[in-house]
């Protein structure tokens, strides 16, 4: 091995103070630099992940707002459709034995729409939530009964889109004898 020479053993201290030197100044130089840009990045990162928070719910309520107004126009279309289907049930009526075949697919093809027909036969038991009284009868009684129904109701996805109008009597509760 070879001995350093004076001038080479003297050269290495020099450098690594120098490096140690420089490493020390440019740590206190870079360090506010480094803390800024890392301060920066996490401000940056905060910003992207609200703007990400907002555009899903942006996304959501524009969803929302979809399936709302489709809703809407099938409630309206099914409401335009409504006076139609009342005249064909009171054909059904007027011409049941010729109009049976008819009938059935008519009510099939209603209830595959979502569309049910509120029962309002005589003698159904009055609900206000379904039915609409347009008079009641001064009968004395304890339950209110429908009479006569006037009008079909019609329940629409499980929402009644028009209640039945209908004329409604009193009777006397059936007591269970036992």
């Amino acid at each position: 091995m070879k001995k350093p020479t004076s001038s080479q053993s003297t050269k290495q201290p020099q450098e690594s103070s120098q490096q140690s030197d420089f490493t020390q100044n440019s740590q206190s130089q870079i360090s506010p630099e480094i803390a800024a840009a890392a301060t920066q990045i996490v401000e940056l990162t905060n910003d992207l992940q609200r703007t990400r928070a907002d555009f899903e719910n942006f996304r959501k309520q524009v969803d929302l707002q979809k399936s709302q107004a489709m809703n809407a126009a099938k409630n309206a279309t099914v409401l335009k459709f409504l006076p139609l289907i009342d005249d064909i049930s009171r054909a059904f009526s007027v011409y049941p034995e010729q109009l049976q075949p008819l009938e059935k697919s008519f009510l099939k093809t209603l209830q595959s729409l979502g569309l049910q027909i509120i029962t309002s036969a005589p003698g159904t038991e009055f609900n206000p939530d379904y039915h609409d009284a347009v008079s009641i009868d001064d009968e004395e009684g304890d339950t209110e009964i429908i009479t006569e129904t006037l009008r079909p109701g019609y329940i629409y996805d499980g929402a009644v889109i028009r209640a039945a109008m209908v004329r409604v009597g009193h009777a006397d509760k059936p007591t269970n004898k036992s």
